[in-house]
C-alpha cells in the first residue's frame, strides 16, 4: 500500500514540525511508543512532556525510555493532559512544536478508563495557545467504543470552528474500512 497508515502518518506530521532542541507533548503516554519517538526528535537539548492518569501507563513509558536511554529528555506527569499549561515550565512552552494524543483507552489496559471530550478539548486549547507558529497537534481518534464515539463527535464540532486564520485543520482517514477505524485530526498553527 502506498498510502500511509494512520500511525505512520501521525509520525510524518510530527517529524515535519518537531525539531532538535524544541519541546513536544505526548498527551496520552500509554505504552510510551510516541514518547520515545518524540524524545528522539527533540534531541539532547529538547524536552518532551508526557501525561497520563494511569500508573501502569507511566511505568510502561518510564521503562521504555530507560531502555532507550532517553529518560533525561522526558518529564512524565501523573495527571491529565488538561493540566498542561499549569505544569509545563514557561521557558519550554515558548519552544513547543508538536503534540500527539491517542484518544480512547490504554491498549491492554482498563477499558473503563477513557479520554473524555471535555478534558481533551481543554488540553487542545491550552496546547494550541503554547504552540509555536508552524507547530502541530495530532489527534489520533479511536472511536470504536461508546465513549470514543461521543468524544469523536464533540472534537469534530470543536475543530470545525477553529478560525482558518489561526490554523489549518486536516482530517485523514480511510473511509471504506469497516469497524470504526481510527482517524487523524491535525491542527497546524499558522
Amino acid at each position: 500500500m502506498n498510502l500511509d497508515g494512520i500511525l505512520p502518518f501521525a509520525r510524518i506530521l510530527l517529524e515535519k514540525a518537531v525539531t532538535d532542541g524544541s519541546a513536544a507533548i505526548d498527551a496520552t503516554v500509554g505504552n510510551g511508543h510516541d514518547t520515545v519517538f518524540l524524545a528522539k526528535l527533540v534531541g539532547e537539548r529538547g524536552r518532551v512532556f508526557g501525561f497520563d492518569i494511569q500508573e501502569q501507563a507511566l511505568t510502561n513509558t518510564a521503562v521504555r525510555l530507560q531502555e532507550q536511554q532517553l529518560n533525561e529528555r522526558v518529564i512524565l506527569f501523573d495527571c491529565g493532559h488538561e493540566q498542561a499549561a499549569a505544569v509545563i515550565p514557561a521557558e519550554w512552552q515558548r519552544q513547543l512544536k508538536g503534540a500527539v494524543f491517542n484518544l480512547g483507552y490504554l491498549p491492554k489496559g482498563d477499558k473503563s478508563i477513557v479520554t473524555r471530550p471535555d478534558t481533551t478539548i481543554s488540553a487542545v486549547k491550552q496546547i494550541f495557545s503554547m504552540l509555536a507558529s508552524g507547530g502541530i497537534i495530532v489527534l489520533v481518534i479511536y472511536h470504536g467504543h461508546e465513549e470514543g464515539a461521543v468524544e469523536k463527535e464533540e472534537l469534530i464540532r470543536f475543530v470545525e470552528r477553529i478560525d482558518q486564520q489561526e490554523a489549518h485543520v486536516l482530517r485523514y482517514e480511510f473511509i471504506n474500512q469497516l469497524n470504526n477505524p481510527p482517524f487523524i485530526i491535525a491542527i497546524e498553527k499558522r
